[in-house]
C-alpha cells in the first residue's frame, strides 16, 4: 500500500488502546506516514475526541476512522476513494 499523505493519530499518553492503534498501524507499514495528535494540547481537541480516541484520519480527504479497528479496516480505510 503506497499512501503519500500524511496519516493522523488522534491520542493521549497512558492510553493502551492507543498503544495497539500504534501497533496495528506499524503492522500496516503506515508508520513513516504517522502524525501522533496530542488531544489534551488544545481544549477543542479534547472535546471532539476525548472519548473517541484512537482516531485515525485521513489528512487527503479529512476521514475519520474510530476505534476499534484492525489491520483489515486500517487498509481498506487508507485504500477507500472518499
Amino acid at each position: 500500500m503506497l499512501t503519500l499523505f500524511p496519516i493522523k493519530l488522534y491520542t493521549t499518553s497512558n492510553c493502551h488502546l492507543c498503544e495497539q492503534a500504534v501497533e496495528l498501524l506499524t503492522q500496516a507499514k503506515l508508520t513513516k506516514q504517522l502524525v501522533l495528535v496530542e488531544i489534551v494540547d488544545d481544549a477543542l481537541l479534547l472535546a471532539m475526541y476525548g472519548t473517541r480516541i484512537p482516531v485515525l484520519q485521513r489528512t487527503d480527504t479529512t476521514s475519520e476512522l474510530d476505534w476499534p479497528f484492525s489491520v483489515d479496516t486500517i487498509i481498506k480505510f487508507m485504500n477507500a476513494s472518499t
